[in-house]
């Protein structure tokens, strides 16, 4: 155990995290993602039981966002919904995030089809147990260290 580390953070996913580089990607997915399909030669890890916005919110609070992008966060959008559509949990995993959001960031929708395409190309899939469809959210590792110096 560590002190200030979410118990829900288990090594493997710690470990996944802190190899990740600067702009890479983590793909947090319901329980109904194809993981296995669009994970190939991924790290997969395995979350059961978990709900979204617990696993969300104890990745972010390790992770940070990445900055110079207007979208760290991507969510698969709802297909055949009208545009701005939100989930009741896609609204509470975001709002969970807004305040790690620089001015002019926030989080993109993306097509269902085109959210399988990003991931791809992501870093890793942590695979949830929520059982909400279109609980599948992306999130871009920003950097931490001190300010430029001149």
């Amino acid at each position: 155990m560590l002190k200030g580390i979410d118990p829900l953070l288990t090594p493997d996913l710690l470990k996944v995290l802190m190899e990740m580089g600067h702009d890479d990607t983590i793909v947090l997915a319901d329980a109904n993602f194809t993981a296995v399909r669009y994970g190939q030669g991924k790290p997969l890890i395995r979350l059961p039981g978990i709900g979204m916005a617990r696993a969300v919110a104890a990745v972010a609070s390790v992770l940070p966002l990445v900055a110079d992008e207007q979208y760290p966060v991507g969510y698969m959008q709802v297909s055949d919904s009208p545009a701005g559509y939100r989930t009741e949990l896609q609204r509470e995993v975001l709002a969970g995030l807004e305040s790690q959001f620089l001015a002019g960031q926030s989080a993109q929708p993306i097509e269902r089809y085109a959210f399988y395409e990003r991931t791809q190309k992501a870093f890793a899939i942590v695979l949830t147990g929520e059982l909400q469809p279109y609980a599948n959210f992306l999130l871009r590792k920003g950097v931490i260290g001190e300010t430029l110096r001149p």
